[in-house]
């Protein structure tokens, strides 16, 4: 099966700019790119100064395309309200129609001390349980059921989230992680895809994709995520088992000319 193609981009500096971005998104689809994704962070080390916000940004890709697969490639969900999250996510599905995917992942301080200088959770452990419930808490919302959670982090007592997204049971959930590493292969095992982070070639990822492939018990459709560097030739990947390639781009060589001229030349799977 052919992989589809998405670029994966960070909305930093030129690109903190939603109609820009949503601009760029108009034209990937145009030139046939299947989905766009954005980094989710509130903060980068230097020498990037001007950081945008994913989901205002999204919702701009969500008025400016029709077909476009969208979303926060990841997000650090323990640092968002649950409740607050289930309502974004599912206006968000509903701007779009149903082509929203949610990115999750632990996050981590050392990119840029984003958990430590705002007082967010910074043990890893704590913060996986934080978002093994906030997940629990979405599906409970993007079902219609009335919520009632009582966990160790969070707090919801008999709320009913309507409208629901589009998608059904619910929004598309991609769980980031390292391969080796249990804790996050196993939740992403129980998602709709696994999203290995930290790798160098396509014969990492075949092996990150077996071990998903060995903890899933279910036979519902389950995407495998890629990133690869532009101009890759994605053929490994595709043989490896990647249903998506983002094509990635460095925070530190960033410029709108350099997105505009990989987007133009199209994705490697057409």
């Amino acid at each position: 099966m052919t992989p589809r193609c998405a670029l994966w981009l960070p909305l930093f500096d030129d690109l903190a700019d939603p109609l820009l971005v949503a601009r760029l998104a108009a034209e990937a689809e145009e030139a046939g790119w299947s989905g766009l994704f954005v980094w989710d962070h509130v903060r980068w080390r230097e020498p990037v100064t001007r950081v945008a916000d994913p989901w205002i940004t999204l919702a701009a890709v969500a008025t400016a395309t029709e077909r476009l697969r969208f979303g926060p490639m990841v997000s650090a969900i323990a640092r968002r309200r649950p409740v607050k999250l289930a309502r974004e996510t599912a206006t968000l599905d509903l701007l779009g129609n149903g082509r929203l995917v949610l990115g999750v992942g632990l996050g981590s301080d050392r990119f840029a001390g984003e958990f430590s200088r705002t007082g967010e959770e910074c043990d890893d452990r704590v913060r996986g349980r934080m978002l093994d419930e906030s997940l629990e808490i979405l599906r409970g919302a993007w079902s219609g059921e009335t919520v009632h959670h009582h966990g160790e982090h969070y707090e919801v007592d008999g709320v009913t989230f309507l409208p629901r997204p589009v998608q059904r049971p619910g929004v598309p959930v991609w769980a980031a992680g390292f391969p080796g590493n249990a804790k996050p292969m196993r939740r992403a095992a129980r998602l709709d895809g696994f999203f290995p982070v930290n790798l160098t070639s396509a014969d990492q990822f075949a092996d990150a994709v077996g071990q998903v492939e060995a903890l899933r018990s279910s036979a519902d459709p389950f995407d495998y995520v890629a990133e690869v560097e532009p101009g890759t030739d994605i053929t490994p990947y595709a043989e490896a088992g990647a249903t998506w390639c983002l094509t990635a781009f460095d925070p530190a060589s960033l410029s709108v000319d350099h997105v505009r001229g990989v987007l133009r030349d199209g994705p490697a799977a057409r």
